[in-house]
């Protein structure tokens, strides 16, 4: 018996115009309705879903959780209280962010635990935010010494091509000891980097663990390369139809139907209710 359900955001459970379907949001009520939980688990920021988790009758809510940035913070959604905190060490952060801020054609995104910074926000990604509700500061100041004080979540950067997103990494990848990162891909236009260890599968697993669950009672769901540590992790990894290969071929099941078809839908019906 499944007993929890930990679900990628965008591409997974979100339509592509970022918005959650009725279809989605009735199966999850009767999944949690029946007592298994249902966690949130995205590289976003817990303030960008809290409308959605209002729509599944989960904001606010005591004994019922979220992720964010990738693992690096998992709350109570009862006034989102913090349960894990796994952020970066300032100066793996620091170097990470001075390479993205080099070049001119990446938007650096810099996650605190409840502050999004961009520092040089480029139209075609800030657009993609704010369709997903997902709401930033402009960073004009590129001195990182300003978060010295702030949890560090993650550092990503927006990059148009896969090709300069893997140059980007083999450039932060000079600067900072790879051990010391998690780096991984996101929705065609990101690449993500996590202190090591920290990804949305160890916060799955250790969520399960606060709770009682084992990896093998947990199902996951996702569509792209920062999922496959969670899909790794537990006992029914399920990658949606418009998954990307890597995802589907590490899944135990793949939907027939993609994100703007009720695939987790699907996932519920089949193996929760």
């Amino acid at each position: 018996m499944y007993k929890m359900i930990v679900c990628d955001l965008d591409e997974t459970l979100m339509n592509d115009d970022g918005t959650l379907s009725t279809g989605n949001s009735k199966a999850i009520q009767a999944a949690t309705a029946k007592g298994v939980y249902f966690v949130p688990n995205s590289g976003r920021s817990y303030t960008s879903f809290q409308n959605d988790l209002e729509t599944m009758h989960l904001r606010n809510q005591a004994n019922q959780y979220s992720i964010s940035y990738n693992g690096g913070l998992i709350l109570e959604n009862k006034d989102n209280r913090p349960i894990a905190i796994n952020a970066m060490p300032f100066d793996v952060a620091k170097a990470v962010f001075e390479t993205g801020a080099k070049n001119k054609n990446a938007a650096t995104h810099v996650y605190t635990q409840d502050v999004l910074y961009i520092y040089n926000p480029v139209p075609e990604d800030s657009a993609y935010l704010r369709n997903r509700g997902v709401e930033f500061k402009e960073l004009t100041n590129p001195d990182f010494e300003q978060f010295k004080n702030d949890n560090i979540m993650k550092v990503i950067m927006a990059l148009p091509t896969m090709a300069e997103r893997k140059q980007m990494r083999a450039q932060v990848e000079k600067q900072v000891d790879p051990k010391k990162l998690a780096v991984t891909y996101s929705s065609d236009r990101y690449v993500e980097f996590n202190p090591a260890g920290i990804d949305k599968g160890s916060a799955s697993v250790q969520l399960g663990k606060l709770l009682g669950i084992k990896p093998e009672e947990i199902i996951a769901a996702g569509d792209n390369s920062n999922d496959l540590p969670m899909l790794k992790a537990v006992g029914l990894p399920v990658s949606v139809s418009n998954g990307i290969d890597s995802v589907k071929e590490v899944a135990k099941y793949v939907t027939k139907a993609d994100n703007n078809h009720d695939a987790l839908a699907e996932v519920i019906n089949k193996f929760v209710l």
